[in-house]
């Protein structure tokens, strides 16, 4: 049997000369430097994502020597920040400490060890065959400096993902239209008309303080004064979903997991005040987002004829205002992060229009596939139904998100680099902030973790990425169908990827 070398984070130590990288632009497009705001802390919360920009990239920062204040406040925070399809849960008083960055890795990319295939499945092995992982199981792990697998399970068997398929929506969507574009919503006036122009942006707010998403208030505002300056104080107002094509509903009907997929909404279409995790939402977004902005108007003194109606806009219809979202990246970062659904939908579509295909379930579905065809991926049998994994009907195998993973890390693709980046941290953030807990068997993977989790009723899966005890980036991804204790199955994975990130494996 191999040494398993299990790190404990008070025992890690920072190296003498830290890896310095240039920074990610920020929303403004100047680096993104001191605190993060909640959905931004995704690039910083533990060792093993900060490890993958020292091992893998030279430019995917921002990195220091030493754990951001920010990061600290926000692994002891208690906020509601479950995944969009994975439920909330009371985070816990205090996370782990995560350690300082950039641990011993000085070294190029490549310089440390990597384990032998072997010596891995001896470790990983008995916990695939574990009884909690379902009928049926898969696994790929993959040394990232070299793109080869070192140890695979059925690893091109085509598998229901769950949201593991947000990792193939975000590096289409990244690859289709580069982590700085930004999605706009409009408004255009044609003689007393005013319309609002969806855009796609399934993070605009209607709400005060918005936290880097583009905002209706803001819109308001421009619009308002862009109408003052004609001498127009009173119009008519209507709202353009013609972006999108198809159905809007997803195929599993309406739930609280995911709104109706519009190109047009405000804060994800919830009915309460969340911002992630579900909740109730609205049966017609685009509606209640054009009858809030006409109560914008109103309180700016602009005068509302009536209630809004649904029309596209004329090609001759002059812009009074645009607001954007935040830069591509951040989204994927958010997406990722949260396992927002509505954000992933919104992203496959965007792809599509990046494409030329239609906006629409369909129209994504193809355009994901063949912008990832493009990467040289191995697509296999995949099949892709929707952007966010809540279908039963995706399928994508092993080797496929490992080989995600690995192209995301490659320095040849720094475009992908928020993939790796959004990843959630075992023990602080997103979907993984409850799991990794003190007392668990997989809790010597806490900060070193670095996945995104996948559950749908008798499916779990977790892809990610380590960086294993000498040092090597490997990236990961396991798959367990036909269980009956998701539970059960949610901690033998955690305990498989704590085997690969505490595994010296030679």
């Amino acid at each position: 049997m191999p040494e398993l070398k299990v790190r404990r984070l008070s025992s890690l130590r920072r190296p003498q000369r830290p890896v310095k990288l240039p920074p990610l632009p920020g929303p403004s497009g100047s680096p993104r430097l001191g605190k993060l705001t909640t959905w931004q802390l995704t690039a910083c919360a533990a060792t093993v994502g900060l490890a993958i920009s020292a091992v893998a990239v030279t430019a995917a920062g921002p990195w220091d020597s030493g754990q951001r204040t920010a990061e600290r406040a926000l692994s002891n925070a208690a906020d509601r920040d479950g995944g969009a399809d994975h439920g909330n849960g009371a985070a816990p008083n205090a996370a782990p400490s995560a350690p300082g960055v950039l641990i011993g890795l000085s070294a190029p990319s490549g310089g440390a060890p990597a384990p032998t295939g072997r010596a891995l499945a001896d470790v990983l092995d008995p916990l695939l065959k574990d009884p909690s992982l379902g009928t049926r199981r898969t696994a790929s792990v993959v040394d990232a400096a070299t793109g080869k697998e070192i140890y695979g399970a059925k690893a091109g068997d085509a598998v229901t993902p769950a949201s593991t398929i947000k990792i193939a929506t975000a590096a289409a969507a990244l690859s289709a239209l580069g982590p700085d574009h930004r999605i706009p919503t409009r408004t255009v006036l044609e003689k007393d008309r005013v319309t609002l122009v969806g855009g796609g942006d399934p993070t605009l707010t209607a709400r005060k303080g918005s936290l880097g998403n583009a905002s209706l208030h803001t819109l308001a505002d421009a619009t308002a004064h862009a109408l003052r300056t004609k001498n127009l104080d009173k119009i008519k107002l209507s709202y353009d979903t013609s972006a999108y094509s198809g159905p809007d509903r997803h195929p599993i009907g309406p739930n609280n997991n995911i709104a109706p997929v519009s190109p047009l909404m405000a804060d994800e279409g919830r009915l309460d005040d969340s911002t992630s995790g579900p909740a109730p939402r609205t049966a017609e977004p685009a509606r209640d987002a054009a009858r809030t902005f006409a109560a914008l108007l109103r309180d700016r003194d602009i005068e509302v004829d009536g209630e809004p109606d649904d029309r596209k806009a004329g090609k001759g219809a002059k812009e009074l205002g645009t607001v954007r979202s935040a830069p591509l990246a951040a989204l994927v970062e958010r997406m990722l992060t949260h396992s927002d659904n509505d954000i992933a939908e919104h992203l496959a579509r965007q792809t599509a229009l990046a494409a030329g295909e239609p906006a629409s379930f369909d129209g994504a579905a193809k355009a994901v596939k063949s912008e990832l065809k493009k990467l040289g991926l191995p697509l296999g049998k995949a099949k892709f139904a929707d952007g966010s994994g809540l279908s039963r009907e995706d399928r994508v195998s092993a080797e496929l998100l490992t080989a995600l993973l690995a192209r995301a890390a490659d320095p040849d693709h720094p475009e992908l680099r928020p993939v790796l980046t959004g990843l959630p941290v075992a023990g602080f953030t997103g979907t993984l902030r409850n799991r990794y807990a003190a007392g668990q068997a997989s809790a010597a993977g806490t900060g070193l973790v670095r996945a995104k989790t996948g559950t749908l009723t008798g499916v779990n899966t977790l892809a990610g990425a380590v960086v294993d005890a000498d040092g090597r980036l490997l990236v990961f991804a396991f798959t367990a169908s036909g269980t009956g204790d998701a539970r059960a199955a949610q901690s033998t994975l955690d305990r498989l990827a704590a085997a690969v990130a505490n595994c010296g494996c030679r």
